[in-house]
């Protein structure tokens, strides 16, 4: 009986030797902790904890905080928190360039995806991707944003220069649009193999039933909708403006809803002392998502002025309302309406084109633009499969 243990235990030791090491993938989004970024490492991963890659790996995900995300539905899934990364960019930045290599080359990783535009120092032997979702350095900066949003303004210069740090050592580079790949490629002289154009996914219609903070809605008003943050690039005042120079009799069939209260910063507090009295436009203050689609159902219209999106997500959510929708005449809208038949462009710094359309619609004599179809050259990634099978089976 003691051979035979013996000779057992020898066995599992030579079996042991013959099975294979997972490697070690490690997703950071240390900096996520709400909205739409928040969003993406979610899909991230839940994407890779029913996939066929936790086979082969070892998945870390790293992270502002545990209790942001679900842990039941992560069982293949390691989480380690970071809760002072979101305190000052010293500790973010001493995360990226500093702690993320001596963290790297101990746990042996083998491939690391930050999803939130920074590039960390890792050393040369270890593959790396970062997913850039930030518009920030493609903004014309103005000295009025230096008052109104002085973090914002100051934040804008700063994330150029972190964009461009350690930006080549990346194996590869994921943006939303084709556009934005065309700017990384100018602002740091990239090639575009190494750029994968990856759409994000948009939920289908949400239904809801927590409506007790919809502001009335009556048929015989059409009402528009603008869903949006208080940044001064998303041009709340032309919205504004171009309510203005509407006619007496006109302002009395219609509303506007806009998700900003005056709280925010002094941008939304200069938006609101300005023009919350004398038009019909209503200032609601942040919403759920649930209520942003039970809006979405219920309004007319959706206006989207802003000047600058690394995609416009209320444009592809409310195409699914088929709606008339009022966008930007800019790239990053064209390339989002993508083929939508119901669509108006306007110049984003001129109010009056803007109040024509809306005066066109209340009047019935409104004629939709020409939106063409849109398709990004490869790489492509059309969702998060295509995009790991990209980085992850070349590894």
């Amino acid at each position: 009986q003691l051979s035979k243990y013996k000779a057992k235990k020898s066995f599992l030791k030579i079996k042991i030797l013959f099975v294979k090491e997972k490697k070690k993938l490690i997703v950071s989004g240390i900096n996520l902790f709400e909205g739409g970024p928040l969003s993406i490492i979610i899909d991230c991963l839940n994407y890779l904890n029913d996939s066929k890659y936790i086979e082969e790996y070892n998945i870390t995900a790293l992270v502002h905080k545990k209790k942001l995300f679900d842990h039941s539905k992560y069982n293949n899934i390691k989480f380690l928190e970071f809760p002072k990364s979101r305190i000052s960019y010293v500790y973010r930045l001493y995360y990226e360039y500093y702690y993320f290599k001596r963290f790297a080359k101990k746990n042996n990783v083998s491939f690391w995806f930050s999803l939130h535009d920074i590039s960390p120092s890792l050393g040369n032997n270890i593959p790396q991707a970062v997913y850039c979702h930030n518009p920030s350095p493609f903004k014309k900066v103005k000295t009025k944003d230096l008052f109104s949003e002085p973090k914002f303004f100051f934040f804008t210069l700063f994330y150029r220069f972190l964009y461009q740090i350690n930006i080549r050592k990346n194996k590869f580079i994921i943006v939303q649009q084709h556009w934005i790949r065309n700017e990384f490629i100018k602002m740091f002289h990239l090639k575009q193999d190494n750029i994968i154009v990856s759409p994000p996914i948009v939920p289908q219609f949400l239904k809801s039933d927590k409506n007790e903070n919809i502001v009335s809605i009556y048929k015989e008003q059409k009402t528009f909708f603008y869903p949006t943050l208080a940044r001064s690039f998303k041009n709340i005042e032309v919205i504004c403006e171009a309510v203005k120079l509407m006619d007496e009799k006109e302002l009395k069939r219609f509303q506007i809803i806009i998700t900003i209260d005056g709280t925010e910063n002094n941008y939304s507090k200069k938006i609101l002392s300005k023009y919350k009295r004398e038009l019909p436009i209503k200032f609601i203050g942040r919403i759920t998502r649930e209520e942003v689609y039970a809006y979405y159902n219920l309004v007319d219209c959706l206006i989207f002025p802003s000047k600058l999106e690394t995609w416009g997500l209320p444009i592809t959510e409310f195409k699914q309302f088929n709606k008339p929708i009022f966008i930007s005449n800019l790239p990053y809208a064209k390339e989002t309406i993508n083929g939508y038949d119901k669509v108006n462009y306007f110049t984003p710094e001129n109010p009056k084109e803007l109040s024509m359309l809306i005066s066109n619609l209340l009047n019935e004599n409104l004629t939709f633009s020409v939106s063409k179809e849109i398709e990004p050259a490869k790489p492509l990634a059309n969702n998060w499969k295509e995009l790991f099978d990209i980085l992850l089976l070349k590894e």
